[in-house]
């Protein structure tokens, strides 16, 4: 199962920028719902916005951890979010999806604004300080490690959990879904929490 819900695990250095916690740990904390998930955040977005969570008050949040480097789970997760959007027709414009990269320093602002399109014209992608990411990373429980693949400064990637959250209009957590998920999935589990309340 943990291979399932995070990928293929590599042993990273005790000191690698990441997570203070272990994954099986904080993997325990999300899927049992053994600690509190969500909260806020102030990052930026692919056109230098800053952003924080307040600003979403009144839409449900799709919230999904990764970074633009990523060979194959954050690029297949962000495309079933992109076509969740599309299914959702209308309804869409209550429901705003958030990249936050894990990768900060490679995932500029600029570099943002030409991958994040990519998946859907509403998804937002959000870097800021290696500090405020991992402030909201440790919000939302998300393991994460930098780990080096060679002798350059660039040769390394980032090993996560891959799990998307889903947030109410209040910014309350509602729940999760594993990597992995179709879109049609996630439309079926946000689509009754779309007209409890009206739009703020």
């Amino acid at each position: 199962m943990a291979a399932l819900l995070f990928g293929l695990w590599i042993t990273s250095p005790a000191l690698a920028q990441g997570s203070s916690r272990s994954a099986a740990e904080l993997m325990d904390a999300v899927m049992w719902n053994r600690e509190p998930i969500g909260g806020a955040f102030t990052l930026k977005d692919q056109t230098g916005k800053t952003r924080t969570d307040a600003d979403f008050r009144g839409h449900l949040m799709l919230v999904y951890f990764g970074f633009t480097y990523c060979p194959d789970i954050c690029p297949t997760d962000l495309q079933q979010i992109g076509l969740a959007m599309e299914q959702l027709g209308d309804d869409a414009k209550s429901v705003q999806p958030l990249f936050v990269t894990l990768d900060p320093e490679r995932d500029t602002v600029e570099h943002l604004a030409q991958y994040v399109p990519l998946f859907h014209p509403r998804l937002l992608g959000l870097t800021g300080s290696i500090k405020d990411v991992s402030q909201a990373a440790d919000a939302y429980r998300v393991y994460y490690k930098r780990v080096s693949t060679g002798s350059k400064p660039d040769d390394y990637t980032v090993d996560h959990s891959a799990f998307i959250y889903l947030i109410d209009r209040d910014g309350k957590y509602l729940g999760f879904f594993p990597p992995g998920t179709d879109a049609a999935k996630m439309v079926g589990m946000i689509q009754p929490h779309l007209h409890g309340k009206t739009e703020q």
